[in-house]
């Protein structure tokens, strides 16, 4: 199965008038790199970028000035991405961003059936969190000591580590393929064993006399009603 982890940085928080300006993208091929990726800077086409999104990625407007808008890149994108799943953390956001500059281009949005939300799985299986993708890789001991900005392309790169993570890690998936590549050559033996019943004679108590007389002493204690004597087998 064919999936490509991405994220995205923008302008702003509203697709409707905020822009793309920079989106990264892992290729995983049944839960394993191929080493093929996708990471294009985008010229956001005069929107001005808020405050308060740049101290998050730290893309100036100044930088992106000789970089292609959207339209120039689609093609590439929508190519890389065919047939694939989109994973992403927090899908809603960054499908929103994409389904917004498709349809720009006239474009038909990314189908829901091919989306994956890393956010919703990690809620699943950590429902107390926290689930950012920062507390993620410290959950599963995935170094992010580099990330010091958000960046679509190092981000889409942890978060596939989180993904196969989140999916049972890559120690299963790798048991997963031995097993199958070994399935073919293995013969099943039969072992019969013998029925095992019951010891001939009970092993002797490890309690000593003393033990034994102060347990006594304990329970005529507690009286007629003690559960201790409930309990206990009749002589």
């Amino acid at each position: 199965m064919r999936e490509i982890v991405f994220d995205t940085e923008t302008t702003g928080l509203d697709n409707g008038t905020d822009r793309i300006i920079e989106i990264g993208g892992i290729e995983l091929d049944n839960q394993f790199p191929t080493g093929r990726s996708v990471h294009f800077y985008i010229n956001p086409a005069g929107c001005p970028i808020h405050p308060d999104a740049l101290a998050v990625h730290g893309i100036t407007a100044e930088f992106l000035t000789d970089k292609p808008t959207f339209d120039r890149i689609a093609e590439e994108v929508c190519a890389f991405f065919e047939g694939a799943k989109w994973v992403a953390h927090n899908a809603t956001f960054d499908i929103g961003f994409i389904n917004a500059e498709f349809r720009r281009l006239g474009l038909p949005p990314v189908d829901p059936a091919h989306v994956v939300d890393t956010l919703a799985i990690a809620r699943r299986r950590h429902p107390m969190g926290p689930n950012s993708l920062d507390a993620l890789c410290r959950r599963y001991g995935i170094d992010n000591a580099h990330r010091t900005k958000h960046g679509a392309l190092l981000d889409a790169e942890l978060l596939a580590d989180v993904y196969i993570e989140l999916l049972g890690g890559r120690q299963a998936a790798l048991g997963l393929v031995a097993e199958t590549e070994n399935t073919a050559a293995m013969t099943v033996e039969t072992i019969e064993i013998e029925a095992i019943g019951g010891r001939p004679a009970p092993l002797p108590s490890r309690l000593s006399a003393a033990e034994v007389a102060a347990h006594e002493r304990l329970i005529a204690r507690l009286g007629d009603k003690a559960l201790w004597r409930v309990a206990a087998p009749s002589a």
